[in-house]
């Protein structure tokens, strides 16, 4: 506004007094980790895949052979997926970075676009933590993790392994000279640690389809790939609060282990989800669990992809509020915006509750800000939301009836 006006006249100054409308982030834009059907293509460098052509054209030469990495990304557009992220990081070379050059899965720390992690065929305990340390950093993407190829006895899937330790010197002892230090084995566990939050998702089995590259042959892949896919096709038809399960596997030729029903029940409990081959129904997937602990309120897929959905919106859409005077107008504004976002995200079925109110809540005012903290630059806003979970258990209670209906007139 300008500090004088010098000449007589009328004047027109056009202000925002209106509501900023919070728009909702991307859910489905994923980002593969592993070598190239070409190593040397593109080493360590993040880019953006919006289709199969695309990827042929930078990671493929003539006659190459099929990876985990091409069969991931082939299988993410044939189930619904509209756009990745592939970095290449060579021959047998491991997913996690060191030393100060970035490399590996710390060259998407600088790409904000994607939402889901996968290292399609790396299923040692240090891929997992590397994937899941990841996510629960950056705090806006979930990662999809694959079991091993070779499982002898799924029981093992309920452990949780670790790596190797390195080995320890040996210490010298009396006159015979026994070692005394032997490193005791590593666990033989096959599941990822416990992610309180629940940033990451665990399946299993591998699943058997057609090389892209040669449709004549049938190899067993991880299926991380397909799953983001589906991940994003479930986004896309029903929305990021509908937990990527019950659908169809596309591509997806057979498993390479016959889930049963009493395994399953012990696999769910632990976390670990399964796909499944039904007779009428094909292949499917039949878990919607995180790897939080069973009775953490993260345990469920699209309860942690939600609350990542909503979160990434608030804070993109809010920026505005910084260096802003906080008093009583900007906590109305910011009560406002927000919560015209969240009633757009419960009409859409995201949100549990009969009104809004019962759905959610903001509050932002001289409760949430007293004089300490707006002397100490903050403003606080709460907010608590009541998200749909899946009926993960149907149960119909069915007994035998004795009697006949009776209609008694008025």
């Amino acid at each position: 506004m300008p500090l004088s006006y010098l000449t007589p006249g009328v004047y027109v100054e056009e202000i925002s007094a209106g509501p900023r409308p919070i728009q909702a982030v991307g859910t489905s834009t994923a980002a593969f980790l592993g070598e190239a059907p070409d190593a040397t293509a593109r080493l360590n460098e993040g880019v953006a895949i919006n289709s199969w052509s695309q990827f042929l054209k930078e990671y493929v030469p003539a006659k190459a052979s099929g990876t985990p990495l091409s069969q991931a990304v082939f299988g993410f557009f044939q189930n619904g997926g509209r756009r990745c992220y592939c970095v290449n990081v060579g021959k047998g070379q491991p997913i996690a970075g060191g030393g100060r050059e970035r490399k590996g899965i710390d060259v998407l720390e600088e790409i904000d676009e994607v939402n889901i992690v996968a290292a399609p065929g790396y299923t040692k305990p240090e891929d997992y933590e590397a994937l899941l340390s990841h996510c629960e950093k950056l705090k806006n993407r979930i990662a999809i993790l694959d079991a091993p190829q070779e499982v002898d006895n799924v029981d093992l899937l309920t452990q949780v392994g670790s790596a190797p330790a390195a080995p320890k010197a040996g210490k010298t002892g009396g006159a015979g000279g026994d070692d005394k230090g032997t490193t005791p084995p590593a666990k033989t566990g096959l599941r990822p640690r416990v992610s309180d939050r629940g940033y990451g998702a665990y399946y299993f089995p591998w699943i058997t389809v057609r090389d892209p590259l040669s449709p004549d042959n049938l190899v067993d892949v991880p299926p991380c790939g397909h799953l983001a896919g589906i991940y994003a096709r479930t986004d896309a038809t029903r929305g990021v609060q509908h937990a990527p399960a019950g659908e169809n596997i596309r591509g997806v030729l057979n498993l390479t282990y016959p889930v049963t029903d009493a395994e399953q029940g012990m696999l769910n409990q632990s976390g670990v989800n399964c796909l499944r081959f039904f007779p009428r129904e094909g292949p499917l997937v039949w878990g919607a669990r995180t790897v939080a602990d069973g009775a953490s309120e993260w345990r469920y897929i699209n309860v942690r992809r939600l609350f990542i959905m909503i979160e990434e919106s608030i804070i993109r859409a809010t920026r505005w509020v910084v260096f802003e005077p906080n008093d009583m107008a900007l906590w109305k504004a910011i009560r406002r915006d927000i919560s015209a976002f969240l009633t757009l995200v419960w009409r859409d079925g995201a949100l549990m509750g009969a009104t809004p109110q019962e759905a959610f809540f903001v509050q932002c005012d001289a409760e949430t800000n007293p004089p300490e903290v707006i002397d100490a630059g903050q403003v606080v806003t709460l907010i608590g939301l009541a998200p749909v979970k899946p009926a993960e258990f149907i149960i119909f209670r069915i007994g035998q009836h004795a009697g006949g209906a009776e209609i008694e007139a008025a």
